[in-house]
């Protein structure tokens, strides 16, 4: 082995230990946060009487909160600090969803949820726009992203079980589902402290590179800026008024849609199929999450390395439209577990190819206002897709016509994937990241 081929390992297992794996906690943190509610659902919508307009309403009105604070913490963080502004929503969100235990109303749970999307506003965008592109070239990014991305799916296989168990622990006078909130808070706000440690905003700050190792990275991202500016300039009015950048929106907007009305909705609809026990939904939704990580790293690593995305984004989701699709009218209970299965493959595989298409054409604050555009117009698509999931399960008995819905807004958003224009070739020279390097 070459010195070449050891410096570039060196170099990815540092940035995979020091910028990757922060991230990845804070983000399996965040799933933990947000998604901990489809579980407190089994039992909670019983012990406060909420219907599931009301549940839906709740989930979804986070997503409200979200869409307000998105852009403007995007901008914030990259004009000052990254790793202080995520320590500061992580506080923030950990101290909300810590009070979720003490939920009595439906106005403090519309209230609370709306807080909690507010605090955790932008902590992705920042990732995506203002963290990964300065350490990570635009073509390593696809797996770097992937590699963060599979916190969605790990969050789910380690929280589901996890969620599950908890609802049948009652300790110092709490209930299951509020033993779940106080619970899965506290990790929020000690990893809050970390991370503002632990990450750096840019490679001249790390002392754990080399003179050599910060200069390279620092020269790649100079060259790429550069490269973008060449071909384009933007502003980020510009960026915020490109007629892909708006493209990127909608389709955004159709595949959360579906995916957030699958993941908070999935364990309710498993649990009325199948009779089972919320101990046992727990543990069963670990095998489409487990499948959806494999299939989401599979499709970072394929994309890097052949550096198309469009259609490494459309195919999963024309299957998670496809599973949805189909899960509502098979009767038999393990068909409609294989339907879950596939949607979840769907809606999770693509993360890692997506987020690295907008840093394609943009850099700076045009791109982190227009993740953050994308990413609020996503979670416009989270509000409805559990919502209307919800009323139409109250109004029906059934989420069969709601699930429908939701295949044919991923079936759209697959659709609009492949008429993206092609990305152009990555500037500056190609690296692994650590887990691509072996």
């Amino acid at each position: 082995m070459n010195a070449g081929s050891l410096v570039e390992r060196s170099l990815n297992a540092k940035r995979l230990l020091q910028v990757i794996l922060p991230l990845f906690l804070g983000s399996v943190i965040a799933y933990l946060d947000r998604v901990n509610l489809a579980y407190a659902a089994l039992t909670m919508n019983k012990d406060l009487g909420f219907t599931a307009s009301v549940f839906g309403l709740g989930a979804g009105i986070f997503f409200a909160g979200y869409v307000l604070f998105e852009i403007p913490g995007a901008l914030i963080a990259e004009r000052w600090s990254a790793r202080i502004w995520l320590a500061r929503i992580m506080v923030s969100w950990g101290l909300i969803s810590w009070l979720m235990a003490y939920v009595r109303t439906e106005w403090q749970f519309y209230a609370l949820r709306f807080l909690l999307g507010a605090a955790e506003a932008s902590f992705y965008p920042v990732a995506y726009a203002s963290v990964i592109p300065r350490w990570f070239t635009a073509a390593e990014r696809p797996r770097a992203l992937a590699l963060m991305l599979t916190s969605l799916p790990v969050s789910a296989i380690l929280g589901s079980p996890l969620a599950g168990w908890l609802l049948t622990v009652n300790v110092f006078g709490l209930k299951g589902w509020q033993t779940l909130f106080v619970l899965e808070a506290i990790p929020a706000l000690l990893f809050g402290l970390v991370i503002a440690v632990w990450l750096k905003d840019w490679p001249k700050d790390a002392p754990w590179l080399s003179d050599s190792e910060s200069r390279h990275l620092s020269e790649a991202y100079e060259r790429e800026v550069a490269a973008k500016r060449a071909r384009r300039q933007f502003t980020v009015w510009q960026a915020l008024r490109d007629r892909e950048v708006l493209k990127l929106c909608l389709i955004y907007f159709l595949w959360i849609t579906g995916f957030w009305g699958y993941n908070y909705w999935m364990p309710t609809v498993l649990q009325e199929t199948s009779g089972w026990s919320s101990w046992r939904v727990g543990w069963m939704v670990v095998i489409p999450m487990s499948l959806a990580l494999g299939g989401m790293v599979f499709i970072g690593y394929s994309s890097a390395r052949t550096g198309e995305k469009r259609w490494h984004g459309a195919i999963p989701l024309f299957l998670a439209a496809l599973g949805m699709g189909l899960g509502p009218f098979i009767k038999d209970p393990f068909g409609s577990f294989a339907c879950v299965c596939l949607a979840g493959i769907g809606v999770y595989g693509a993360f890692g190819v997506w987020w690295s298409y907008p840093t394609t054409f943009l850099s700076g604050a045009a791109a982190a206002g227009a993740i953050g555009l994308i990413n609020s117009f996503g979670n416009v698509g989270g509000f409805l897709g559990p919502y209307f999931t919800g009323v139409i399960k109250d109004l029906t008995g059934s989420v069969r016509s709601a699930y429908v819905l939701l295949a044919i807004s991923l079936l759209a958003a697959g659709l609009l994937m492949v008429t993206l224009r092609k990305t152009p070739a990555a500037g500056g020279p190609a690296m692994q990241t650590g887990a691509g390097a072996g």
